[in-house]
């Protein structure tokens, strides 16, 4: 402990003196012999740290408890290293790889003769309790590079040696044990196995490429959930068992919405007639708030000369993701992967003043993108997808409005779909790596940033900001969304461009006759159709609200005798628009009403002798229940009212 004096500064502005080196914990022992019991680790000038970490400067320090956030990334993390400790005593000879905490858990790569099984996840789970009983404390040492790869492939981990040989020279070799077993790591950790609490479950296995590349060994990964609490386990385990429940994949398949075929082509969605109806729905709102909002509808091929994306940069930046080239004519061509260079030269195709600005061009386009077949998952990671796609071309005094106008459109959609919570994702840029993953304009970056922030703070919108995750022709907004059961979701997208424009040489005449080059939006406020109704199918287990629904109404005659009367009703609402069928089948009423149940039909019309005799109709509506002896043109009525406003009455409100 060195005689030196440093300020500490906490979260409520108190500052106090330290000797340096004085560690986290020393800090919260002398504040609290209770606060150091329950400390795990600290906050040390925004980047967390263990809590016996030595302090050697003036700081800013956050004493961490379990119960705040930051713990929870130390939680799995350390679970991860407990979970290697235990495979390598269970099943010697297994190399460790990689182990990360990742969202909702952790996972680790072994290299392993064979594969493990739900028996091996049992006894693994049995070992780590042991483990966190034990109480170890977690140690962090620092070796010599040359040290460390020479312990490592000693003891038969060439992996981790291949990992230490790859690190940075400036980067400190730092390695963490837990009593005889070691792992290179980072850190931070917390102070102890013991720390760590019970609250995990190891969950399935799956195999990983090493550094996920396909040309590489195939390791074992085992995925695992780690919590602070039984309570957040077990919410958590309800959460997976009821959006088990709501997969889109099993839900889209009963309810005939999509399908997938080999012929066809992995990641390659058919539409069936009911998911037809739900995006023609979702085109038709978004199509009602597009024209309100000015903008004018556009349409571009499936491919284009690959110069083209040249000029845009996609290219340079974005070539795996698309697929190869065609050779037409000599030319390559590609399938379109985004829409925007074609908006681009719409724009250019004639000249343009600052009277006409902002210009804004939507489409429908469908884009086509290269995912690795492992990736591929359902709706939500596909080869084709339709986009709600637009581009907005302003001048910079009209981009924080445009901009807070998309934002607000996002908001619109939130309310009418019953997305309660959401998050904007404010992704910047990482100043050293200006020229190699973003354009080199540092100026335009801290402009066009800046700006992006106030809109947001202008509308008052939650946000977070994501450093390093910006596109590289600008900032953009991430939309984050969380389905009725509490699963995240990324929706959607708000980027801006202020590099791209000027490639394509697009100008506007300004009120003093120069030449000036726009700010573009990039904007997909329901992103692609495939993710969304991917999401609207979770989100609402199936259960669409009236105006989306694929079948509005089935009526159900109770006899034979009845199918005339039942026919002029399925005409009277036909002539209204209303998706509408009869079931005609020579089955038991129990039956029909159990198939439309089934099939997640709203509105079931019961016709029988009475209804016949009292010109009337009985309904069954889900969720909601029974009404007898109805006017079927006061019904329509109610139900074109429902349908026009959009009205919610079902899935997440059921």
């Amino acid at each position: 402990m060195s005689d030196k004096l440093i300020k500490i500064t906490f979260p409520d502005g108190r500052i106090a003196e330290y000797a340096s080196g004085t560690t986290g914990y020393e800090i919260a022992e002398q504040i609290s012999p209770r606060l150091a019991k329950v400390s795990l680790a600290i906050d040390l000038n925004g980047s967390v740290c263990d809590i016996h970490l030595p302090i050697y400067e003036d700081s800013s320090i956050k004493i961490i408890k379990r119960e705040n956030e930051e713990a929870l990334e130390l939680i799995r993390h350390d679970c991860a290293h407990i979970m290697a400790e235990a495979v390598q005593e269970l099943f010697p000879g297994t190399q460790v790889t990689i182990g990360p905490a990742i969202e909702n858990g952790f996972y680790y790569d072994f290299v392993t003769e064979k594969s493990f099984t739900t028996d091996d996840l049992e006894k693994i789970e049995k070992k780590m309790v042991e483990i966190v009983d034990s109480n170890t404390p977690f140690k962090r040492e620092i070796w010599k590079r040359e040290d460390a790869i020479s312990y490592f492939n000693d003891a038969g981990e060439s992996y981790k040696a291949e990992i230490v040989s790859e690190l940075p020279d400036d980067e400190p070799i730092t390695v963490y044990k837990q009593g005889k077993w070691l792992d290179l790591c980072r850190g931070p950790h917390l102070p102890s196995t013991g720390n760590i609490g019970k609250s995990f479950k190891l969950m399935n296995v799956a195999g990983a490429y090493w550094k996920g590349d396909s040309n590489n060994e195939m390791l074992s990964r085992i995925y695992g959930t780690a919590w602070r609490n039984d309570k957040e386990l077990r919410s958590y385990l309800k959460m997976l068992e009821e959006a088990e429940k709501r997969d889109h994949r099993k839900i889209g398949k009963q309810l005939k919405i999509f399908t997938f075929d080999e012929e066809v082509g992995p990641g390659l969605p058919l539409w069936l007639p009911n998911g037809s109806i739900i995006i023609e729905e979702l085109e038709k709102l978004a199509k009602e708030s597009e024209e309100k909002s000015g903008y004018d509808r556009v349409r571009t091929p499936h491919i284009t000369k690959g110069n083209l994306y040249e000029k845009s940069g996609h290219l340079s930046h974005y070539k795996d993701s698309m697929f190869p080239a065609m050779d037409i004519d000599g030319n390559e061509y590609y399938i379109k992967p985004m829409n925007c260079p074609h908006h681009h030269k719409i724009y250019a195709s004639s000249p343009r003043t600052y009277k006409e600005l902002p210009v804004r061009l939507a489409e429908y386009g469908t884009c086509y993108r290269y995912e690795k077949s492992g990736q591929l998952f359902g709706l939500m990671r596909v080869r084709s997808m339709q986009m709600n796609d637009a581009h907005i071309y302003c001048t910079e005094d009209q981009f924080k409005a445009e901009f807070l106008e998309v934002c607000k459109m996002y908001l619109k959609y939130f309310e009418i779909f019953g997305i309660e919570k959401y998050e904007m994702r404010l992704s910047l840029h990482d100043p050293k790596k200006l020229g190699e993953k973003y354009v080199d304009e540092p100026e335009l970056w801290i402009k066009t940033e800046k700006l992006v922030r106030e809109a947001l703070e202008d509308g008052s919108l939650n946000y977070v900001e994501i450093p390093g995750e910006a596109a590289f022709y600008g900032p953009k907004i991430d939309v984050q969304v969380w389905s009725a059961i509490g699963r995240e979701f990324t929706l959607a997208t708000n980027q801006v461009d202020f590099a791209v424009p000027s490639r394509f040489n697009l100008t506007y005449i300004d009120s003093n006759n120069n030449d000036q080059t726009p700010l573009c939006i990039h904007r997909a406020p329901l992103g692609t159709h495939e993710r969304f109704v991917g999401f609207l199918i979770e989100h609402f287990a199936g259960d669409f609200p009236l105006w989306l629904c694929p079948v509005q109404v089935m009526i159900i005659p109770i006899s034979d005798k009845f199918n005339d009367y039942a026919n002029n009703i399925l005409n009277q609402f036909k002539e209204q628009n209303i998706r509408i069928k009869i079931d005609m089948r020579n089955e038991k009423m129990g039956a029909k009403i159990r198939n439309a149940e089934l099939n997640k039909i709203p509105i079931m019309i019961i016709i029988g002798e009475n209804e016949v005799n009292g010109k009337s109709i009985s309904i069954r509506r889900r969720f909601i229940g029974n009404k007898n002896g109805i006017n079927p043109n006061e019904y329509i009525d109610t139900l074109l009212s429902e349908i026009k406003n959009r009205d919610r009455l079902l899935g997440s409100d059921k």
